[in-house]
């Protein structure tokens, strides 16, 4: 995997702990090391030159001067020199134990410039640096040598930000992907260093569907009613909710699912988290929580341009923060065109059954021709017209023979039906159960029913009533939105104008996408702290901390009515369920595989039974997610 691996050394504990990652990356790739060593002789003359006038006058004898000045020199060319080669023997030891070939390198200079001018000139595939240097102060975050370095070398670097040999231990290897070719190199560079290093492997993509939402909000207050018409916001909302929201989601997790696909050819079984909201924050909260031993990035994101941008802004802020060993990479792989496809392209029945009249000795070449017309052109549904567009691309002779397109309409599918009344909510870990089934324990957690609170319209608003009322306003024309007294108390808690209107979007959003009819203290508390974080918030906050409770006298708890009321699930069959990204898809998954359940008359979900019904929900999800169904009917 790594032919040639560097080490700058200072004998900093950043840099010890890279010269021991380097051997150990090189043990077991066969890998040869270079370690380099950068001292500035050339500064240390010139302040010496500098600091002459300070010298007591039996020393500014001219005969004296010089002959201190050759001292100097010779003391500080050498001592230098001696220093550097008590750094670079350290890990000329290690590196011999080991059976590694060894080369040392000192050289006099400028440390960043030498270090990214020797590795233009160097046949190097990884460099290893620590995080900070001797320099380092409490709150440095990373060293200016290693920082002017990454901005100005593309080759694959890991930044030592871990010190701890004990520590770094345990741990497992993080790879963040956005669909950029740079995020799937470092995919595969997470692969090959699962299998040399034996330590599981993880996937993280994060999409952010608040802000759209956000920005509709802000764009409302200012435009007129005129404008707001024209701009027909209204639908334009639906339009976000409906589609966009959730096809970022499916992108995202088509990112992922991409992943899994490419590391089980490797023989790694890749785990994949889908997140929402601001990405540097998501991974940093994930990478502060599991604790991995490397987060692999991309040194630019799939939105940056590569000849404008040396590091993207969410690369930056997390090599600033992360609180692990963090690989950039700036090489760049693209997924095979067939495991790429499957996961984003979709076609219409018409093009299908187009398809089908092609002859079969060429049928694969035209469809690989497509997929890659397709792709190249961002559609992610292919159509007639997709089609045609394409032939004439491939076959220009045939223009003539084209027939006119005629338009076609096309309905987005509502990604589910209309929601039930009334949904219980576990109290332990907030799994969902929506419709007018109980359950008998919590197949995620294993609460008891108990634990179980139905939560109607009646419930809600009883809740809102006992916090000080319900006050109406309209988000956006036509959309109305209810808070609690005490909800809309909690949101000017918030002193930041731009981050209160940011937690009151995404609290609306999360209201309006569950069908809640009330924003209550409970649910707006948690999701505000989350959105601007505990220092940003009011010294009223604490007091509506502590009177918020979730216990109305009125409502239900759900229990089992009779056995075999709900279901019970194995063990095997709830790790499988919690390997769907948490959130809507989560639901909806477990709602596909209750009802496979259901109509084979099974109490049990076993493995098989979740594999199963977890395919229903992969058909359900392509279908809908698409975002197209062919409405052309017979003439």
């Amino acid at each position: 995997m790594f032919k040639h691996i560097c080490v700058p050394v200072d004998n900093s504990d950043f840099s010890n702990r890279a010269i021991d990652l380097a051997v150990e990356l090189g043990r077991t790739c066969g890998a040869r090391l270079t370690g380099i060593h950068v001292y500035a002789a050339r500064l240390h003359d010139y302040r010496f030159k500098q600091m002459e006038y300070t010298l007591p006058d039996e020393y500014k004898d001219e005969n004296e001067l010089e002959r201190q000045r050759k001292i100097h020199d010779s003391l500080i060319a050498m001592g230098l020199q001696l220093i550097s080669d008590s750094y670079l023997d350290v890990m000329d030891k290690q590196a011999g134990a080991a059976g590694l070939a060894f080369e040392r390198k000192m050289i006099d200079g400028k440390h960043y410039k030498v270090l990214i001018d020797d590795c233009a000139a160097s046949d190097y595939d990884l460099v290893i640096m620590g995080a900070l240097g001797m320099g380092a102060v409490k709150d440095s975050q990373i060293g200016s040598v290693t920082e002017r370095f990454v901005r100005r070398v593309s080759r694959d670097t890991l930044i030592v930000r871990n010190t701890d040999p004990l520590r770094d231990q345990q741990g497992a290897i993080v790879v963040c992907l956005d669909g950029s070719p740079q995020s799937f190199n470092g995919l595969k560079l997470g692969i090959g260093l699962s299998k040399a290093l034996g330590r599981p492997l993880q996937a993280i993509a994060v999409y952010d569907p608040y802000l759209h939402y956000a920005m509709f909000n802000g764009i409302v207050g200012v435009l007129s009613e005129k404008a707001s018409k024209i701009f027909r916001f209204k639908e334009q909302e639906q339009l976000h909710e409906e589609i966009i929201d959730t096809g970022l989601a499916k992108i995202y997790q088509s990112h992922l699912e991409i992943g899994r696909k490419l590391a089980a050819e490797e023989g790694v079984d890749l785990a994949i988290t889908l997140l929402d909201g601001k990405c540097y924050e998501k991974i940093l909260s994930f990478a502060r929580k599991e604790q991995p031993w490397l987060l692999i990035l991309g040194r630019i994101g799939v939105h940056s341009d590569e000849h404008d941008v040396d590091l993207g802004s969410n690369t930056e802020n997390l090599l600033r923060l992360a609180p692990c060993n963090v690989l950039l990479t700036g090489g760049k792989f693209y997924p095979p065109l067939d495991v790429k496809a499957e996961e984003i392209i979709a076609w219409t029945e018409e093009a299908e059954a187009r398809m089908e009249k092609v002859p079969p000795q060429v049928k694969g070449v035209a469809r690989t021709a497509l997929l890659r017309y397709a792709i190249e052109q961002g559609h992610t549904v292919i159509t007639n017209k997709v089609i045609d567009e394409a032939m004439a691309i491939f076959m220009p002779t045939r223009m003539a023979e084209k027939m006119q397109i005629m338009a076609e309409d096309l309905a987005v599918a509502k990604l589910r039906t209309a929601q039930q009344a009334a949904t219980a909510i576990c109290s332990v870990c907030g799994y969902t159960v929506k419709g007018p089934n109980p359950v008998v324990t919590c197949p995620v957690c294993g609460a008891a029913p108990e634990k179980f609170q139905l939560i109607s319209r009646e419930v809600v608003e009883a809740i809102a009533t006992q916090e000080g009322g319900i006050e109406e306003e309209e988000s956006m024309p036509g959309v109305a939105v209810k808070w609690s007294a005490d909800a809309r108390d909690a949101l000017r808690e918030v002193e930041d104008a731009y981050l209160r209107r940011r937690a009151k979007a995404r609290v609306e959003k999360y209201a309006r996408s569950k069908r809640i009819p009330v924003i209550t203290c409970q649910l707006a508390l948690p999701m505000i702290e989350e959105t601007v974080g505990r220092d940003k918030l009011g010294a009223g906050w604490d007091t509506l901390l502590a009177r918020t409770k979730f216990e109305p006298a009125e409502a239900p708890v759900a229990v089992a009515a009779a056995a075999g009321a709900g279901f019970a699930w194995t063990g095997d069959a709830t790790a499988r369920l919690n390997r769907v990204p948490a959130g809507f898809m989560r639901d909806m998954t477990r709602e596909e595989v209750e009802k496979v359940a259901a109509g084979k008359g099974a109490t049990t979900i076993d493995l098989a039974l979740c594999e199963e019904g977890i395919g229903h929900a992969r058909e359900t999800m392509n279908e809908v997610i698409a975002g197209y169904v062919s409405q052309k009917k017979p003439r």
